[in-house]
């Protein structure tokens, strides 16, 4: 060893007790801080449910328009194709009708040209 590393008994004891009291000093309690408001914690949670009971309304709120609009727009939907139908019925009716009409007044027209040729 070196002369200088030569340390004596009582050295090794003070090293010793300055070590333990650093120890000591590191486990002792620190002094508490005292918050300046007190947390109410009750209060806190209530509002957190609060928020999220009005979270989970506005969703079924949501959802409960979403299923109207839904509904509404499938009524229109039936009543449109309702309609489309009965215009569509009406168009053949008025067609058959034209047909018809064509058919009578050529029959009328060959009547009376064949009363025109007779006399």
């Amino acid at each position: 060893m070196k002369e200088d590393q030569k340390t004596g008994y009582s050295e090794r004891l003070k090293t010793a007790a300055a070590a333990k009291a650093a120890l000591l000093a590191q486990l002792r309690p620190k002094p508490t801080r005292i918050a300046e408001a007190p947390v109410d914690r009750a209060s806190i949670r209530d509002a957190e449910l609060a928020a999220v009971r009005l979270a989970r309304m506005q969703e079924r709120a949501a959802r409960k328009e979403a299923a109207s609009v839904a509904a509404e727009a499938a009524v229109q939907a039936l009543a449109q194709a309702e309609a489309s139908a009965l215009e569509a019925k009406r168009g053949e009716r008025k067609q058959r009708k034209a047909l018809s009409n064509a058919d009578a007044k050529a029959r009328r027209d060959a009547k009376f040209a064949s009363y025109r040729s007779k006399r």
